[in-house]
């Protein structure tokens, strides 16, 4: 099913053309009653009525909506200029939005690429741009883009893992554009028959499960000790080396091995430590 444009006459003309065959009909029929002639009388019913019926061929098209017209279950055409419009009083009509229209999807639970339980929820942009598919594809367009956005949420949060492990990894929490270009592809695809274009699709929710959030917590605090501890102690290595380098380059003391040993220790131990070192000076004896 495509979409055929439909022409379409202009309404306000025609109601005031139909409202006055209907008056004179109506005047006509009456007086030729009144005089008993039964020509005029017929000639006045048969205008009465064509008026009347022709009135049903009257509809409103608001901007950005489309009116489906149908004659007997067959389709004819689509219109989609707005105002009064007129058609053939006997042809059907569905009128559809062609509104940009978006809607939050429910907290979803899936597992994740790794198999670990997470809530996940997006918000997609979607609008009409085939409204004879829309009608005719599908029972109910409405309920069919909530229904697969949902299935295509599902789908694509299992294929990235939560967090990124190895470099070069997509992951739903730190890849958000990679991630929505996905969803909006996916969507595209499954809503394509149904006349709908998607046009955004971003994730609004993403979490752990509430039953292994507290484990996933304490594993990312692990990973960022882990993390801050590996830098902490590069450096401090970095700064060990280039203390030993000066001071034998200008020749401040002469350190045997176990002394730069005793040394190393020290200033590694002060340097990662948490806490600020408290040193103990040696200020000799008494005697």
């Amino acid at each position: 099913m495509k979409e055929t444009p439909l022409r379409s006459l202009p309404g306000i003309p025609l109601l005031l053309l139909l409202l006055l065959a209907t008056g004179i009909g109506a005047w006509l029929l009456v007086t030729a009653l009144q005089a008993g002639l039964w020509p005029q009388a017929v000639l006045g019913a048969v205008l009465g009525i064509g008026g009347a019926l022709g009135l049903g061929g009257l509809y409103m098209v608001e901007p950005n909506q489309a009116a489906v017209l149908s004659l007997f279950g067959q389709y004819v055409g689509t219109v989609k200029q707005s105002g009064l419009r007129w058609n053939n009083p006997f042809y059907a009509k569905k009128k559809v939005s062609l509104r940009v229209r978006n809607f939050e999807s429910g907290k979803l639970k899936v597992n994740e690429l790794d198999g670990s339980p997470i809530e996940i929820a997006a918000v997609i942009v979607w609008q009409v741009v085939d409204a004879s598919e829309a009608v005719y594809n599908v029972d109910d367009y409405e309920s069919f883009v909530h229904i697969q956005s949902e299935a295509a949420l599902r789908a694509m949060a299992t294929r990235y893992p939560y967090d990124q492990h190895e470099d070069g990894q997509i992951a739903l929490r730190s890849h958000a554009a990679e991630v929505s270009q996905h969803l909006q592809e996916e969507l595209s695809e499954r809503l394509a028959d149904a006349g709908v274009q998607v046009l955004d699709a971003r994730i609004s929710h993403l979490a752990y499960a509430p039953e292994i959030a507290q484990a996933m917590l304490q594993r990312q605090q692990a990973n960022a000790i882990i993390a801050a501890r590996t830098r902490i102690v590069a450096g401090a290595v970095g700064m060990v080396e280039m203390a030993l380098a000066e001071l034998q380059k200008n020749g401040v003391v002469a350190l045997d091995e176990e002394r730069k040993a005793q040394m190393v220790s020290n200033l590694l131990v002060v340097l990662c430590g948490e806490r600020a070192t408290q040193p103990i000076v040696n200020a000799g004896t008494l005697y």
